[in-house]
């Protein structure tokens, strides 16, 4: 997995997101199969989730969902976002109407006969209401906003979710520092929280 993308996801499921990365989409004619792109971030939320367990704080102040994810209150939350580590402009075939379409019915947010104009919604407006009452939205990852053409999508930096998941890791070291990580990306940055709480409490002088 890139490691831009294994950073958004570690954020996201953070936040209390089921995720599936890199999910590729296929086109066929006359029986024959070929990936057209693929999706690099899908993800659902259900309302209220993300609460850590085990603390010894309230229920409802263990956890507060980062406000740059906007997500919307009381309402379930799909998420398609791209993530762009470097480059400025988005995929293209990302945004096809066939593959928001392939997208939101693979995985039953909506029937093929209603993906039309629930695509259209989404990509002209960066969001749409789905039939069974959740929310749909782009949202782009990038390393800079800077020239992003993003005119109705979400755009939530990389920086902000490397400084969002240091302060996360920091505040709930009391549950976090016991876990073994088996996200690459949450495992690293854990990795350097232990490290650097060693290294304070190391009284011995640097070699």
């Amino acid at each position: 997995m890139d490691n831009a993308v294994a950073l958004v996801q570690a954020y996201l499921r953070i936040n209390g997101c089921f995720t599936v990365a890199e999910f590729p989409i296929l086109e066929g004619s006359h029986g024959q199969f070929h990936e057209v792109t693929d999706l690099d971030m899908l993800a659902f939320r259900f309302p209220g989730a993300g609460h850590l367990a085990g603390t010894r704080m309230t229920t409802e102040a263990s956890f507060e969902v980062d406000r740059g994810l906007h997500v919307p209150s009381g309402q379930a939350d799909m998420i398609i976002g791209e993530v762009k580590e470097g480059a400025r402009k988005l995929n293209a075939a990302a945004r096809k109407p066939a593959v928001l379409a392939a997208a939101l019915s693979r995985f039953g947010c909506c029937s093929p006969s209603e993906a039309p104009e629930t695509v259209d919604n989404l990509a002209r407006e960066g969001r749409a209401s789905l039939p069974h009452g959740h929310s749909a939205r782009m949202v782009v990852f990038a390393t800079s906003a800077d020239n992003m053409d993003t005119p109705t999508y979400r755009l939530i930096s990389l920086g902000h979710i490397v400084r969002f998941l240091e302060d996360h890791l920091r505040q709930h070291w009391d549950v976090f520092g016991h876990t073994q990580f088996k996200d690459p990306a949450l495992g690293f940055l854990a990795t350097i929280e232990k490290a650097r709480r060693g290294h304070q409490n190391d009284s011995r002088p640097a070699l």
